[in-house]
């Protein structure tokens, strides 16, 4: 497992104990890794903020400041500029650039003075900035400031982690679903990476896959199991079910990129499908890609109206509904050659 896979496994399990974990785990005391390779520098940082009642860990270099992290995520990090190995600059920018890290604070710690050292600085991603000799007042100013801010993420995060709970609660309420949001969350974001989008669109695939169905929350059991044959009346609640849903996650700034695929995920590209009738491109990339992904897992899934298809079977299915202007043709197209293409290197 590389280091991205393993720091995206540890701050999920950081995600479910700050979620629904021991009440102690979320009044820890904040932890502060320090990564400075003057020794004297170190160990007065270290003793600075303990005395202040953080947590801090002191290590000399970005390669033991990486095992740190894998260990344990902390909730800011000062590191120093120029330092043997990697430097301050490039250990910030990979922290910046992988998603399980990225949320973290970065303070560099740097005796060099120049405008041009700052901006190298902001272009890794640096959060702030403290120049030496470090000042104990500022040094805890800046930290206490930049810790409020990660309680504030955490606190948006752990909100975000409440919504997909509820959306898997929805699937829970149908026995036939089990495991649907998760395929769709994984697949969903596997094509988006087969398409090159950026992170933050394929973090909302991966929340999509989890909260498209959430507004299904406000759908009564009798409609949400009955499946197929509803009447017209039943029809038109279940076809609410992506605006609520939407109205629901609206007022979670973090989750901008995830609204239009709750919104739009049941439109058709020929523009007959619900709630807006949207046609063709007007349709959301991200939404028309978690519909593919959607449509798929449906098909192949065994329901008490339908048996399940193979996927020779989905593929031609697919293909076909496509070319009628259900689904986007393109997109049909790039999902089975993703799908080829994992299936040759299994």
């Amino acid at each position: 497992m590389d280091s991205a896979r393993k720091l995206s496994t540890i701050y999920s399990r950081g995600q479910q104990n700050s979620a629904g974990g021991d009440v102690s785990l979320r009044r820890r005391l904040p932890r502060i890794l320090v990564v400075d390779d003057n020794p004297n520098t170190m160990m007065l940082m270290r003793d600075l903020l303990s005395s202040r009642g953080y947590d801090v860990v002191a290590v000399p270099d970005a390669l033991q400041a990486e095992a740190e992290i894998m260990r344990r995520l902390p909730d800011l990090i000062l590191s120093d500029v120029i330092m043997p190995g990697k430097s301050g600059y490039e250990f910030c920018r990979e922290l910046k650039d992988n998603s399980a890290t990225r949320l973290i604070p970065v303070v560099l710690i740097t005796g060099l003075s120049e405008r041009e050292d700052r901006v190298r600085g902001i272009e890794a991603g640096a959060d702030d900035f403290l120049s030496k000799p470090i000042f104990p007042e500022e040094l805890f100013a800046r930290v206490k400031s930049l810790i409020k801010l990660k309680e504030f993420t955490d606190e948006l995060e752990t909100a975000e982690s409440v919504l997909c709970t509820l959306g898997l609660s929805v699937e829970s309420r149908d026995p036939y679903t089990e495991g649907h949001c998760e395929r769709l969350a994984e697949n969903a974001s596997n094509l988006g990476r087969h398409l090159l989008l950026d992170e933050d669109e394929i973090i909302a695939l991966r929340r999509g896959g989890y909260l498209h169905d959430l507004g299904k929350i406000a759908v009564p059991d009798e409609i949400l199991k009955k499946g197929a044959n509803l009447t017209p009346e039943e029809w038109m609640v279940m076809k609410r079910h992506p605006v609520t849903g939407e109205n629901i996650c609206r007022p979670l700034k973090s989750l901008r990129l995830v609204l239009p695929i709750i919104r739009n995920h049941h439109e058709h590209f020929n523009g007959s499908g619900y709630p807006d009738a949207l046609q063709g491109r007007e349709i959301p990339l991200l939404a028309r890609i978690l519909q593919v992904v959607d449509v798929y897992d449906a098909l192949r899934t065994a329901r008490p109206y339908k048996p399940a298809l193979s996927h020779e079977q989905a593929a031609i299915t697919m293909r076909d509904e496509a070319r009628t202007g259900l689904w986007d043709e393109e997109l049909v197209s790039e999902y089975f050659s993703m799908l080829e293409k994992q299936r040759q290197v299994a």
